[in-house]
């Protein structure tokens, strides 16, 4: 066996109504590993633009790859990510990339929630969560990187900084774009997230 590697550890400040912090301990040089939950997306995946048009994600995906957060705004959870996860998607707005939010609930929903962030971005509203299926997505926040042939390049589900920084970079370097690094002051401490189903 390999020698031991050195461990750095992390503290985080935990979510609003959390009760505790949160530590993680990561091998200095143990590169993060994510893998895709599925393959390949259906073509005939349904989204449904805030405001505008129905068409599968084959369509959306015609010209520019997905990078898309999945949120439910009916749970604690998505909400303490709202402003990370809007910074996060700010980050790749002037990439050769699609940046979007699916939110599971109706329109009207949907904007409720996300307020000014609804009109900085492309927004789905999937109330059958119909992404969440295709996606075989457990928990909510998430993320998901998908190409133009509608292959899956990377998921995090949850919050996890680090995971999510991992899929930030994989996008930059096909992109030729920077990523930010997580997490920044005021984001929250990881958490595990709710459940996708509802």
């Amino acid at each position: 066996m390999g020698r031991a590697r050195a461990a750095r550890q992390r503290t985080y400040s935990r979510p609003p109504g959390g009760d505790r912090v949160l530590r993680i301990c990561v091998a200095e040089s143990a590169p993060t590993t994510l893998a895709a939950v599925v393959t390949q997306v259906a073509a005939d995946t349904k989204l449904t633009a805030v405001g505008g048009r129905s068409a599968t994600l084959a369509e959306w995906t015609t010209t520019f790859q997905l990078l898309t957060v999945v949120i439910d705004p009916y749970t604690h959870e998505s909400a303490w990510l709202l402003e990370t996860a809007g910074r996060f998607l700010s980050a790749f707005s002037g990439a050769d990339c699609r940046v979007a939010w699916t939110v599971t609930a109706d329109e009207r929903d949907a904007k409720r929630f996300l307020g000014p962030w609804a009109d900085r971005f492309l927004t789905f509203a999937d109330p059958d969560r119909e992404l969440v299926g295709a996606l075989e997505l457990e928990r909510l926040p998430a993320l998901a990187y998908i190409r133009q042939d509608r292959a899956v390049v990377g998921i995090a589900q949850g919050w996890e900084p680090e995971e999510w920084e991992h899929i930030g970079a994989l996008v930059g370097k096909v992109t030729s774009w920077s990523h930010p690094k997580l997490p920044q002051a005021g984001d929250p401490g990881p958490f595990e997230g709710s459940p996708a189903k509802g």
